[in-house]
């Protein structure tokens, strides 16, 4: 179709969150505070729908709108699917977290609106796109981060805040040197034009461009806020910010590697493995120090993104970076929403002798956050264990058999953190069973024991456990058939 023209039918999904969030903002401004939940219920219909909406136009090519500044293909297509499924798990884990607050219903609008933000990070085929999507998909989370207005939720806010008003300048220099050496600053526009323009003003261009990605992805160096931000936030909250807007910035930031800077003479592929050996690195270093479960989770988000920066980096190298690309990312959410929905049957419990102890008696609950953190690892069967593969090998597709290596060491290490959270649930859970036998009580079982209150998290914790599983089998028939 003409870029310049406009068929509702391309951003339908968008706007299908859209007016979901207007009209559950609507509602719950004339809605009594104990009935609430109607707006969390537009919240998940809202997703239900951009979801099929999404999944009914898959099978299409490649679409542009708006004189070919957003563009709609399988990479837009995939982050629509995973943020619409992420969206409507953080909508469950909000209504349990938020249940009768003043602003309950504004938790749920903030996270359709920092959902689209995402969406259009990666539907973006503009710069001057791009940094708009960035703020669309920023300032919804600060005040979700800060929505419980304690004193770490505001700590926690403000360093975010700040540090993405900082990117987000980097961000915008990075977009107008560009444009000063290209003339342009759409996508295809810039391809043509980049590779013909002074390589230092490129590369410096292209670096503040990507920082901004790596800032909404927590990918080092830009990390530093993400363990703050998300252990000061609820884990309802904790789970958008670590899940969400990463999904769009990197999808972004695979486009921007395919695209406008995948002849520059800059070699930003080098640059993205050297990010991404960074993050999965530090980030497993650091995660192994971790008491806190949020802290431990955010660390592990960073790591993860190391994972998935492999396939950026040969986005334009390696045919089989699109797959690994869309695999890992759907994996990772769904693994990742259920490590941070077993934090919030016990949000209370901060430490991981804590919440051993307050899911002592759930040995399901346990079972399942197992699944997901051995999922997190690439423990097959799971989705992230297809992930790993197809990443893996299209990083060694694309001449980064380096990082390959590096990769495979860093995801054994990362097993060692992950049991430091699994032992003791099993350990407590042994405890429990045997005072349950004797009649008996266990002293470190406190009341912030799993709850009626706190199902829905539970639920949400056995559904991504599954859930990991199943998209495991599936993404691994679906590479046999089209890689294969």
């Amino acid at each position: 179709m003409s870029g310049s023209m406009v068929d509702p039918l391309v951003l339908l999904p968008e706007f299908l969150l859209l007016a979901g969030a207007l009209a559950a903002l609507l509602l719950g401004l004339w809605t009594p505070r104990d009935r609430q939940r109607r707006a969390a219920v537009i919240a998940v219909v809202a997703c239900v729908a951009s979801a099929v909406a999404t999944a009914g136009a898959l099978p299409g090519g490649t679409e542009t709108a708006f004189h070919h500044t957003w563009i709609v293909d399988g990479t837009t297509g995939v982050t629509r699917l995973v943020v619409a499924a992420a969206l409507i798990a953080a909508v469950v884990l909000c209504r349990s977290a938020f249940a009768h607050h003043d602003r309950e219903t504004e938790a749920y609008v903030l996270v359709l609106l920092a959902g689209i933000g995402a969406i259009a990070l990666s539907a973006s085929a503009d710069l001057l796109v791009l940094l708009a999507s960035y703020l669309l998909a920023s300032i919804p989370l600060y005040a979700l981060v800060g929505f419980a207005k304690d004193a770490r939720g505001v700590e926690a806010t403000l360093k975010y805040y700040l540090m993405s008003a900082l990117v987000g300048v980097l961000m915008l220099l990075g977009a107008a040197t560009l444009m000063l050496a290209a003339g342009q600053t759409r996508y295809d526009t810039l391809e043509a034009s980049l590779p013909q323009a002074p390589t230092g003003v490129v590369a410096l261009g292209a670096l503040a461009v990507l920082a901004g990605m790596a800032f909404k992805a927590g990918a080092v160096p830009m990390h530093f806020w993400l363990p703050d931000a998300a252990a000061g936030a609820s884990p309802a909250a904790a789970a958008v910010i670590t899940t969400v807007p990463k999904v769009g910035a990197l999808a972004a930031a695979f486009r921007l590697v395919d695209m406008p800077f995948a002849d520059v003479d800059a070699n930003v592929p080098v640059l993205v493995a050297a990010i991404a050996a960074a993050s999965m690195t530090l980030g497993n270093l650091a995660a192994f120090g971790q008491t806190e479960v949020l802290r431990l989770l955010a660390y592990s988000s960073i790591s993860q993104v190391g994972y998935v920066l492999m396939a950026v980096a040969v986005a334009a190298r390696s045919d089989l970076a699109d797959a690994g690309l869309a695999v890992y990312l759907a994996a990772y959410a769904v693994a990742n929403v259920g490590a941070f929905a077993a934090a919030a049957v016990a949000p209370r419990a901060r430490t991981i002798s804590e919440w051993a102890a307050s899911a002592a008696r759930s040995r399901w609950l346990v079972l399942s956050l197992t699944v997901c953190l051995l999922s997190l690892v690439g423990t097959p069967p799971t989705g992230v264990f297809v992930g790993k593969l197809a990443v893996f090998t299209a990083a060694g597709d694309g001449g980064f058999g380096w990082l390959v290596v590096l990769a495979a060491v860093n995801t054994v290490a990362s097993l060692f953190y992950y049991l430091r959270w699994i032992a003791p649930a099993f350990t407590q859970h042994t405890a429990s069973a045997a005072s349950s036998a004797a009649d008996v009580t266990p002293a470190d079982v406190t009341p912030a024991n799993v709850t009626p209150a706190q199902s829905a998290p539970a639920a949400v914790v056995h559904v991504t456990a599954a859930g990991s599983v199943v998209l495991g089998v599936l993404s691994g028939l679906w590479l046999a058939t089209t890689v294969g």
